[in-house]
């Protein structure tokens, strides 16, 4: 394999990348101008036919790094599967479909199909009959059709797997071989994973020929376009602080993660229960429940959802503004996966840990791993959450103001005041405090880790001196006596 490891002083612009002229028309209308790192150095590579292993987490752009020179090499004139996307899941394969239609839009004559396990196989047979040249979907279900010779692979000149190392953990080696032995002796492969086991070289080296290996670092990944901040809090404020962080913030779309399941379903239910929009997910729900969570996130009903990191692998959406790690992550690899969530495409975006305790040492593994800063803020106070709430029902009751005919309204206000004996103010300021709602609870801020270990004696003095082994002080840590006793102990 060569190595393709460097950086690019300044963006590459489509239109600088011998994309053809109807893709560039679509990547335009899709909002977007420059590449990302890994569409920099992908797109030239696998436009000269070249394999490619491409090292890269979640929001990097991946998707379209892989299908542009695909759509590119595709003859819409050849109604035969001419490129195969392995995803790990259905939602992952749906949502990389339709990033490709939207590629293909002035592409005229390039059909492309997601298919997958949960639908029905005879409705998919009958969409590849009518001539089908890119097929997306999970390693289950494109080797029953293969079984079935309802995909042929002969016209295959570009297969790409996807997640490689997702689809390897949820047992689908097998068919990802299956598949792959499938392929015609003349085809291109492109694989692109978060991490590269042995497993995923084995794959590499038994079916790439010199591939070339480009891998994105979790700063690229992390740093350019999300801000990170940590907040130090007791586990009880938790909560509180979460929906403080909302209420100030106001993102139109986020993300919240958990580490287990019951978390999720805890959070989900507070949030409802004060009113806020929220769905959960987690590996407990049925495929119709997930579907029915991830279309109302994806249409707006649902304005947050929270999700382990299991469940949300393979969630794609855009427009999230901001990711809330209501749990610091166990794995640094979970984080930025987490927090490609948002800041994707050369957007900006939000990411914000509730750090407590022991905690906070974890933050400084992700900065040490990651090449990045994630700064500690204080949680918004009481008053300036009623600042931003106040100032959106203002902004909201300017613009009725502007728009509407209120001269009926503020006769009913008058005659209201004039016969209970309030003032229009008091009125107003009453409205004001219904659509407020109750002050938000007070939240005190934890002090360091370091600083309540100490618990007296200024300024480590206490410390200091046991750890010298001064004479009539209560020791700062207990004598070792054996491994087990001083390890439960820390």
């Amino acid at each position: 394999m060569e190595n393709q490891q460097q950086e690019m002083e300044t963006k590459l612009k489509y239109s600088e990348s011998g994309i053809h002229p109807d893709i560039l028309k679509a990547v335009k209308e899709m909002g977007f101008e420059t590449m990302t790192p890994i569409q920099e150095q992908a797109i030239p590579i696998l436009l000269e036919g070249k394999d490619v292993i491409g090292q890269a987490q979640t929001g990097t752009g991946k998707t379209a790094a892989f299908a542009i020179p695909m759509i590119q090499n595709v003859d819409p004139q050849l109604k035969k599967p001419q490129g195969i996307i392995l995803c790990p899941t259905r939602e992952l394969a749906m949502q990389a479909a339709e990033e490709i239609r939207k590629l293909t839009k002035y592409m005229y004559g390039i059909k492309v199909l997601p298919v997958y396990g949960g639908q029905d196989i005879g409705k998919q047979i009958r969409a590849l009959s009518q001539g089908v040249q890119i097929i997306v979907g999970t390693p289950g279900r494109v080797m029953d059709h293969l079984r079935r010779h309802t995909i042929k692979t002969k016209n295959i000149r570009m297969i790409v797997l996807d997640e490689a190392d997702e689809m390897l953990n949820m047992g689908f080696r097998e068919d990802i071989e299956t598949v792959l032995a499938d392929m015609p002796q003349e085809h291109q492969m492109a694989l692109f994973s978060a991490t590269m086991p042995q497993a995923i070289l084995d794959i590499t080296g038994t079916y790439q020929k010199n591939a070339v290996y480009i891998k994105m670092t979790p700063r690229e990944i992390t740093v350019s376009a999300i801000k990170q901040a940590y907040y130090r809090v007791a586990k009880r404020d938790k909560t509180e602080a979460l929906c403080r962080l909302l209420d100030y913030y106001q993102p139109e779309r986020s993300l919240i993660f958990c580490n287990t399941k019951r978390m999720v379903d805890e959070i989900t239910g507070i949030l409802k229960e004060r009113g806020y929009e929220a769905e959960g997910l987690h590996g407990d729900l049925s495929q119709g429940q997930r579907d029915t969570v991830m279309n109302l996130f994806r249409s707006g009903r649902c304005a947050i959802l929270a999700a382990t990191d299991v469940a949300a692998r393979g969630i794609d959406v855009s427009g999230v503004d901001a990711v809330f790690n209501y749990d610091v992550p166990e794995d640094i690899e979970y984080y930025v996966h987490r927090i490609g969530r948002t800041g994707r495409a050369g957007r900006k975006g939000k990411a914000f840990t509730l750090v407590s305790g022991r905690e906070v040492f974890k933050i400084r593994d992700i900065e040490r791993v990651c090449h990045t800063t994630i700064r500690e803020r204080k949680i918004p106070a009481a008053s300036d959450i009623a600042r931003v709430k106040s100032g959106k029902l203002f902004a909201e009751a300017m613009q009725v103001m502007e728009e509407k005919d209120l001269s009926n309204i503020r006769k009913s206000i008058q005659y209201a005041a004039e016969e209970n004996g309030f003032s229009v103010l008091d009125l107003a300021a009453a409205f004001m405090q219904m659509k407020m709602g109750d002050d938000p609870k007070e939240i005190q801020e934890e002090k360091p880790y370091f600083e309540r270990s100490r618990k007296s004696g200024g300024k480590g003095e206490r410390r200091e001196k046991t750890e010298r082994g001064g004479k009539g002080k209560k020791p700062f840590l207990p004598k070792r006596t054996d491994s087990k006793k001083s390890n439960k102990r820390r």
